[in-house]
């Protein structure tokens, strides 16, 4: 039995990568990366206030509105299947608006780096 090495086929992609990796290195492209990591840390910071925020909201709903923590539906506390059931949606959200500026930005910075 003989070995065969299968790989893939030599795309353009390469020449693309070899060309951001050169406008990475210059002054310019040095200016890129850092505003897309500075974007995308502001990004995270303000998903996660936000998701924070509305995880604290729960608890605090079920506090100050009178008679709610009390209350069941389906002979489930209220308060159960707000945090229980009522927080994956809100996960869920944060994590589809995250990706999708994260992929906004990462775009935006190759179009930059490909125009260098």
């Amino acid at each position: 039995m003989t070995r065969v090495r299968v790989t893939a086929p030599r795309s353009a992609a390469r020449p693309v990568l070899e060309s951001r990796e050169a406008a990475e290195e210059s002054d310019v492209g040095q200016v890129f990366v850092r505003s897309l990591i500075r974007t995308q840390l502001r990004l995270a910071v303000v998903v996660a206030g936000g998701f924070l925020l509305i995880l604290l909201a729960f608890p605090l709903m079920l506090g100050l509105v009178p008679g709610l923590a009390e209350s069941k539906i389906a002979g489930i506390p209220f308060g159960w299947l707000l945090l229980g059931a009522g927080i994956y949606p809100v996960i869920g959200l944060s994590a589809w608006l995250y990706i999708r500026t994260a992929t906004r930005n990462e775009s935006r910075y190759r179009d930059l780096a490909e125009d260098r």
